[in-house]
């Protein structure tokens, strides 16, 4: 900190000092500080050193005025408010994207959108200029926010393919099919031939893709695929609860379970503890994200690992770079079994 001419009290470093402390001029500091183009290696490492020494924090509110940026992020979740409490691939996604951008000192604005009202109220807070770019999160086929934020020009880049939209939105997913593919192919190796699923919401690329894997995994297999042994979700633990039961009652012959999600996947388990089957001798149970839900299950879970660092990390790089002039891109990332008890 450096000291002021008023009874010695601190004031904050500026970009004076910074300068001063560097041995450069204030404009090298200013290039340093909006991206470092023009500036030689050793004149940001001079600058670098210097902004850690004083502590001296960029005026974000003046930079933004001079350079038509909010040097901010939204984090968009278009779920009702209680679904992100209580899922924890969100919280896990929330925490990595707030690390990734941590790295480049750019906040991330937490906005969640779960009523036609409230995704009105934030597309209109988002293309004022609030923000200078959106990580969209869990976009149903028929929700326009990201049509409407594509539209307006706002950077953006979605976890998972939004449906209906190609390529003309940024996107980062797992590949869903080949992990869905997996998790089936490894229960009809356990011997299991009568195998149910209870799948996320079919409006969702998710929903969409996994049930995709399961059913041709099967079909590949000769085993005939019984619509009596598909059940529907919405990765809520409720859900997955409510499907199995239902799986219960049309196919009681069923033994094995594949869930679209952790979290639904413990209410599966929940719905066969109470109509006394064992799991994994009775019924193997295979979910899908490798969540903290998975290993706070029992039994633990056999699941398909979702690269949730990876996941986040990319979708702020593909974020920073579009916000940078950069072109729309996709990226598609492996998933992994990883085998526990219930299976």
């Amino acid at each position: 900190m450096t000291m002021s001419n008023t009874g010695g009290r601190r004031r904050p470093p500026t970009i004076h000092d910074v300068a001063r402390e560097a041995g450069v001029s204030r404009g090298t500091v200013s290039r340093v500080l909006n991206g470092g183009h023009y500036v030689s290696p050793t004149a940001a490492e001079a600058v670098n050193a210097a902004i850690r020494r004083t502590g001296y924090v960029v005026n974000r509110h003046a930079r933004s005025l001079i350079t038509g940026r909010s040097d901010s992020v939204g984090f968009l979740l278009t779920e009702p408010q209680e679904r992100f409490f209580e899922d924890p691939n969100f919280n896990v996604l929330l925490r990595g994207c707030t690390q990734a951008l941590a790295a480049h000192d750019v906040p991330l604005l937490l906005m969640l959108a779960g009523t036609q009202d409230e995704r009105r109220r934030i597309t209109r807070y988002i293309t004022a200029g609030h923000v200078d770019g959106v990580l969209l999160v869990s976009s149903h086929s028929g929700d326009p926010v990201a049509e409407e934020l594509r539209e307006a020009g706002v950077p953006l880049v979605a976890c998972g393919k939004p449906i209906g939209l190609g390529s003309k939105v940024s996107y980062v997913a797992a590949d869903d099919r080949d992990g869905a593919r997996d998790m089936v192919t490894h229960l009809l190796s356990l011997g299991r031939r009568r195998i149910g699923m209870v799948t996320g919401p079919l409006d969702t690329p998710g929903g969409v893709e996994r049930l995709a894997g399961y059913r041709e995994v099967l079909t590949e297999a000769g085993v005939e695929t019984d619509d009596r042994l598909i059940a529907s979700g919405d990765y809520s633990r409720a859900s997955g609860e409510a499907g199995a039961e239902q799986l219960l009652d049309r196919a009681p012959d069923m033994d094995a379970v594949f869930v679209a999600s952790d979290l639904m996947a413990q209410g599966v388990l929940a719905a066969l503890r109470k109509a006394g089957r064992r799991v994994p001798e009775d019924v193997s149970v295979g979910g899908f994200d490798d969540s903290p839900a998975a290993t706070a299950a029992t039994p633990a879970l056999t699941t398909i690992r979702q690269p949730w660092d990876r996941i986040s990390s990319e979708m702020v790089r593909v974020l920073l770079a579009q916000i940078g002039g950069e072109d729309p891109a996709a990226v598609i990332l492996p998933t992994e079994l990883v085998r526990r008890e219930s299976t």
